[in-house]
């Protein structure tokens, strides 16, 4: 994991991905454009971070294809922990696919690997403003 005091500024994401290189490089992505990471290489360790973390956090990015169990199993597991936090799924799988298969629901936020930092951020900034327009209404 990076780091795991609470944070100094920007969201809080935790990132659920078993291949250490696309992990360090996700992270990396992500705390260029202002977030906060929390690492996790699997769904036990995740769950684990979702109970100990002291602080919020906002959203967990998780891959479908983790060791074990599903990213979309993993991410029940986490909201009934955390159930303000959003989920967004990142997989090398079509999202028509995860769906069909009954991994996510249809409307889940997606993203397709290979994917770029400013899709990335794009879609973790809009999920967030989303979230936080939702939050607002009375």
């Amino acid at each position: 994991m990076w780091n795991t005091s609470a944070p100094s500024q920007g969201p809080v994401v935790l990132l659920v991905e078993d291949d250490p290189d696309l992990r360090e490089m996700t992270g990396q992505m992500l705390e260029i454009r202002g977030f906060h990471v929390l690492a996790a290489n699997d769904a036990v360790s995740a769950i684990t971070t979702c109970r100990v973390f002291d602080s919020n956090i906002d959203v967990l990015l998780t891959d479908l294809g983790l060791p074990g169990v599903s990213g979309g199993e993993l991410a029940r597991s986490a909201s009934a922990l955390r159930p303000q936090m959003e989920i967004v799924y990142i997989s090398g799988i079509p999202q028509d696919i995860a769906i069909k298969k009954g991994i996510i629901k249809a409307g889940a936020p997606f993203i397709a690997k290979p994917f770029t930092t400013d899709v990335l951020a794009g879609t973790l900034r809009s999920v967030l403003a989303r979230h936080s327009s939702n939050a607002a209404a009375p």
